[in-house]
C-alpha cells in the first residue's frame, strides 16, 4: 500500500508501468479502483497512477477540506510528490471538474485533461433540486438512497457488480465529501474554459441520464484545443460500461497529446487510420 502525504493528509495511490504519465481520479465517493480496466490497458507503454482523493477510499477522511479547492490542491501537491513530468488528468464525473481546474490554474504542470462525463455546468443549471433531495435523503438513509442512486447511472451494459461495488466504494468514503454537491451548485467553469491552455478531450457516454451529452460538446466548444467523443450504449460510467471503447479514445487522446505540443488549433486533431475505424464503429467523435 502506498500512500503520499499532502497538504497534511494521506492519500492512496498505486502506480503502474513507465512511460508517459497519467493521473486518474474517480468520481464522488468512489475511489481508484474504478480505473481497473483503464490501468489494465494503458500501463503496458504509460506510467499509470491512481489516486483516491482526500474523504475516498482508502485516503484520509478529514472533515475540512473537501471542496474543490481542497482537492485541486491535493492534486498538484501529488504531482510534486511523485514527480511525473506534466501528466494528463483523466477525471471522472466530479473528478473531471477537478482535473479541468488544476489544468487551469497550473498548465504549465499539467500536459492535457481528459473529462469522462464530467458536470461542468450542469449542477447548477440543472440539478438543484436533484442535489438538495439527495443532501437530506442521505441524511436519513443514507445505504438505500446511494444504492437507488448509482443504479441509475449506468446503461444497459452496467451489471450488477459493477453497480454493488460502486455503491460499496461510496459508503465506505467519508459523508463530508457531501459538501461537493453544495459547491457544484455555483460552480460554472464557461468562461475560464476560453483560456485553457492545455488540450482537452470531453468524453461522455451516449446515455447519460445524469449529465446530458450536451454538456461535454458545449465545454469542447469552448476550450481552445476542445474535441468531444461519445461512447456509445454507455451511461454515466463508459470507462467501466464499454471500457475497450473508452480505452481506445483514451490511447489516441493520449497519443496526440505527446505529438502535438506546437500549434494546437481547436479543432486540428486528426485520428489515423485504425483509429478512425475505432471512432466509426465503437464512438461517434465530434470537434
Amino acid at each position: 500500500m502506498a500512500f503520499a502525504h499532502v497538504n497534511g493528509i494521506d492519500l492512496y495511490f498505486e502506480e503502474t508501468g513507465t512511460g508517459r504519465p497519467v493521473l486518474f481520479l474517480h468520481g464522488w465517493g468512489t475511489s481508484g479502483r474504478a480505473w481497473d480496466a483503464q490501468v489494465a490497458g494503458l500501463a503496458r507503454d504509460h506510467r499509470v497512477i491512481t489516486v483516491d482523493w482526500r474523504g475516498c477510499g482508502r485516503s484520509d477522511h478529514p472533515a475540512t477540506g473537501n471542496d474543490m479547492r481542497g482537492n485541486v490542491a491535493d492534486i498538484l501537491a501529488l504531482i510534486d510528490v511523485l514527480g511525473p513530468e506534466r501528466p494528463v488528468l483523466v477525471g471522472s464525473s466530479i473528478g473531471a471538474t477537478f482535473a479541468l481546474e488544476a489544468a487551469l490554474a497550473a498548465p504549465e504542470r499539467v500536459a492535457g485533461v481528459i473529462s469522462v462525463d464530467g458536470p461542468g455546468y450542469w449542477p447548477g443549471q440543472a440539478m438543484g433540486e436533484q442535489l438538495d433531495g439527495l443532501l437530506h435523503a442521505f441524511a436519513t438513509d443514507r445505504a438505500a438512497t446511494v444504492g437507488a442512486w448509482v443504479a441509475n447511472w449506468f446503461g444497459p451494459a452496467g451489471t450488477a457488480d459493477m453497480v454493488g461495488a460502486t455503491v460499496r466504494q461510496i459508503l465506505d468514503s467519508g459523508t463530508a465529501i457531501d459538501a461537493l454537491f453544495t459547491e457544484a451548485r455555483d460552480h460554472d467553469p464557461r468562461q475560464a474554459l476560453r483560456a485553457l491552455a492545455v488540450p482537452a478531450v470531453f468524453l461522455h457516454g451516449r446515455l447519460d441520464p445524469e449529465i446530458p451529452v450536451e454538456v461535454s460538446e458545449t465545454l469542447a466548444a469552448l476550450a481552445p484545443h476542445g474535441e468531444v467523443h461519445i461512447i456509445e450504449n454507455a451511461g454515466h460510467m463508459p470507462h467501466q460500461e464499454q471500457p475497450a471503447a473508452t480505452n481506445d479514445v483514451l490511447r489516441a487522446a493520449l497519443r496526440h497529446m505527446a505529438a502535438d505540443h506546437g500549434s494546437r488549433g481547436h479543432g486540428s486533431h486528426s485520428y489515423g487510420s485504425r483509429d478512425r475505424a475505432v471512432s466509426d464503429r465503437a464512438v461517434s467523435g465530434r470537434r
